[in-house]
């Protein structure tokens, strides 16, 4: 008997995302190859623009989203949150709120969770305990009633005795001896180190000229358009089904099974589309843990979706930052040394901040990094975690040590930046925002009306790993379907999906219809760290020549004497040996089943790391301290762009989402209370469209890398700094606290000249 062939192996690094955070691993994978993308500029649908193919559904309301979700005798819930930052719960009351006509379960965390027996068993009956609270905004109690109205109405009946304890929600106080303390250990955890700092200590007197500053960037929040939620579709039994608003579907059958007492495999999550999530979206949490308890309670399916202010006070938050800087240079725009001290601002959580010098060159650097925490909702992960604040408070001290020195900020950063596609990215930038307008001098401009330009740089990885598994299906009447059960966050899978397959069998776009959003199908990694379409791509990719050649070798007896390899897909048409089938008569040809290939990740079909770049120009009024965005521009690589139109969005939708993080947004929390004070859109205050400037997105097709690379964090990186950094430039004052607000500009403008 013939052995089979040992498949050589090779080890690589590949990002494996954690609830949003991307850290990297090493695998062993098989060292295969086979057909590649191609170049860049050689392909019929890929890289070019393309419309995507759920937009009719979405703009006529036909898309169903977890919120739209109903089924029979379907109940609703609602959350009851603590009001307190830190408390003791002493009491739950609930028994006017189970008395009400129309509320079906009623549960509290002074609850005994069940121990279960066996898949589907009952609850035991509760038992008080004692329970701590954390943060304002913290579950205390749920309730499933026929309407939202009625859930509403229960919760405010549940009456909670509490014992409120000292507390603390900012960084500052946090700090302070006697400070409450958020846990045993204390509030100052810290991270890590890098570097010498005693090399740094003996730098000092090399420097031309040192630089001591520091910056802030405020906790934010996600702000989704859909808030968290799940419809759980239970009625008693040994299944069940989990309607999610999600980033992984195959992160909720393992979480929602363990709340239901199931079996994860009698479990199936749905995510048919789903409204934004930005990193907050992991698993089932609190608010879906809870909406299981209530359904296996009632044995009736619940949908319990948050409300907006639940939204802001229990769903997550981007981490604010404080950061403290020595740095020193020299005439010749050499940064010698940089010492830096780092503090990630996550409230309960860790949260999340690139180190420093982030992507520049210094000859003697040192770093430490430090949680602080406090009684805040746990951040989490969101587009790009910790890179915006490290890049911004960089970009602001490059602009800083620049302005010093009497150098053209550009210069500045391509002598401390080694990887030249920055200075290529650089120039192009320049040139397209009109470099050579800005103020030599920042704020020198005459008139109220102040213009100004400023720009950042920054990186991510954004590579794939072996995650998902496509099935490639083509049928006798000549339909194809590309299924997996990924989730499409509304950033073009759905689309880029279709255009592969339809691309290797010389189809349209209309030519494929995609299942996906099930995990009933193929597995697929969560969608975080931009690993989605450099993990999904290439399998997809794979898939689809694996059916062509499937194919290929059921038609190579018709078309007379030719190998599969030689038979062409093009143009609807399926050619070899000078002989042609239309698409429709070779599909004929295949057997009752058609054909189907499954397709796994390929590690040379993918790659990782790319750069990017931003301008901005800003109007600034002195009088009044208002900002106005005039032009951003953003160059970024991507390798392989599949679907240009989706990356041109993301671009854009990067640098608005910037605007957001320097100009208007912000968590306001009362120190004495403990309490967010802006827990709606009414108050916490997003860009809206007429405050959008000239958007200018490039794709840097000078990067001829024929592989794919995810690109949604990157885009919201560099474009924060180059805001600050162009306030700057227009008024002449540097503003060390985003957001950028009219009285923080109209003080230092203030101060400016009162010390004169």
């Amino acid at each position: 008997m013939q052995q089979a062939p040992v498949k050589k192996k090779k080890k690589i690094r590949v990002p494996r995302v954690v609830n949003g955070v991307e850290t990297t691993v090493e695998i062993e994978i098989d060292d295969e190859g086979g057909p590649g993308w191609g170049p860049n500029d050689k392909h019929a649908l890929l890289n070019h623009y393309l419309t995507r193919v759920d937009g009719p559904l979405k703009v006529s309301g036909i898309a169903e989203y977890t919120y739209d979700k109903r089924v029979p005798a379907m109940l609703y819930g609602r959350l009851l949150r603590s009001p307190h930052a830190h408390a003791r719960v002493i009491k739950i009351d609930v028994t006017d709120a189970q008395r009400m006509s129309g509320v079906k379960a009623v549960i509290s965390i002074t609850d005994k969770p069940a121990q279960d027996t066996s898949a589907g068993a009952g609850t035991k009956p509760a038992e008080p305990r004692d329970t701590i609270v954390h943060f304002a905004g913290e579950p205390v109690a749920a309730v499933a009633a026929d309407t939202p109205e009625i859930a509403g109405d229960a919760i405010r009946a549940i009456k909670v005795d509490y014992e409120v304890l000292p507390h603390v929600v900012r960084a500052d106080d946090a700090m302070k001896e006697g400070a409450p303390k958020v846990y045993p250990e204390g509030n100052l955890e810290p991270r890590d180190s890098q570097g010498l700092a005693t090399k740094v200590a003996a730098a000092w007197e090399k420097c031309d000229v040192v630089l001591e500053a520091e910056y802030r960037t405020p906790t934010i929040h996600h702000a989704c358009l859909e808030t968290h939620g799940h419809m759980v579709d239970y009625s008693g039994g040994e299944t069940a089904t989990v309607y999610a608003s999600t980033q992984g579907t195959f992160t909720i059958p393992g979480d929602a099974a363990k709340e239901l007492g199931l079996k994860e495999s009698n479990v199936t999550a749905i995510v048919e589309h789903m409204g934004g999530g930005f990193g907050s979206k992991f698993g089932i949490g609190v608010e879906g843990a809870l909406a299981c308890r209530l359904a296996k309670q009632v044995k009736a399916p619940v949908k319990l979706m948050l409300t907006r202010q639940d939204e802001f006070l229990l769903a997550g938050n981007r981490s604010g930052s404080w950061q403290k800087f020595k740095a020193g240079v020299n005439r010749d725009g050499s940064l010698v040394a940089l010492q830096a001290l780092q503090y990630q601002l996550g409230g309960l959580g860790d949260g999340s901040q690139a180190g420093q010098p982030y992507i520049y060159n210094a000859a003697n650097r040192y770093r430490e990094r430090f949680a602080i925490h406090t009684n805040e909702d746990a951040s989490r992960a969101m587009r790009a975690p910790g890179h915006p604040q490290a890049s911004y408070a960089i970009e602001c001290l490059m602009d800083d040590l620049a302005y010093k020195i009497g150098m053209d900020p550009v210069e500045f950063r391509k002598k401390n930046l080694t990887d030249k596609v920055y200075h290529r990215q650089l120039d192009r930038g320049a040139r397209e925002i009109g470099w050579d307008r800005r103020n030599k001098t920042p704020g020198s401009a005459n008139g109220p009306l102040k213009r100004g330009i400023g720009c950042g740089v920054g990186t991510w990885g954004g590579g794939g790993g072996p995650q998902c598994k496509v099935d490639v299906t083509i049928a006798r009447d000549g339909s194809v379907m590309v299924a997996v059960g990924t989730q499409d966050l509304g950033t073009g899978t759905r689309t880029y999906t279709r255009a592969i397959v339809a691309e290797e069998l010389g189809l349209q776009l209309t030519d494929v219809i995609e299942k996906i959003g099930h995990s009933n199908l193929g597995a697929a990694n969560a969608s975080g760290g931009s690993t989605t379409t450099a993990s999904l791509a290439p399998a997809v990719k794979v898939a689809a020549n694996k059916a062509r050649m499937a194919m290929a070798e059921q038609l190579a007896p018709l078309l007379g004497s030719v190998k599969p390899e030689e038979i062409t897909f093009a143009n609807g048409k399926v050619t070899g040996a000078g002989k042609s089938l239309s698409w429709r008569q070779a599909c004929a040809a295949l057997p009752s089943a058609g054909v189907t290939a499954r397709g796994e990740w390929r590690a040379d079909l993918a790659a990782s790391g790319v750069h990017g770049v931003c301008f901005a120009e800003v109007e600034v009024d002195v009088e009044t301290g208002r900002v106005r965005p005039i032009k951003m521009v953003h160059v970024q690589d991507v390798g392989l762009p599949l679907n240009r139109l989706a990356l041109e969005s993301q671009i854009n939708g990067g640098m608005i989402q910037s605007l957001g993080m320097a100009l208007w947004e912000e968590r306001v929390m009362d120190a004495k209370l403990g309490i967010q004070l802006n827990p709606g859109f009414g108050d916490y205050k997003l860009p809206g469209c007429a405050e959008i400037p000239e958007l200018v997105a490039i794709i840097d097709d000078e990067d001829t890398r024929e592989a794919v690379i995810g690109v949604g964090e990157p885009a919201i990186i560099p474009s924060v700094g180059a805001l600050a950094n162009a306030v700057f430039n227009a008024c002449g004052v540097r503003i060390h606290d985003l957001p950028i607000t009219p009285d923080k500009i109209l003080m230092a403008l203030t101060n400016r000249r009162t010390t004169a």
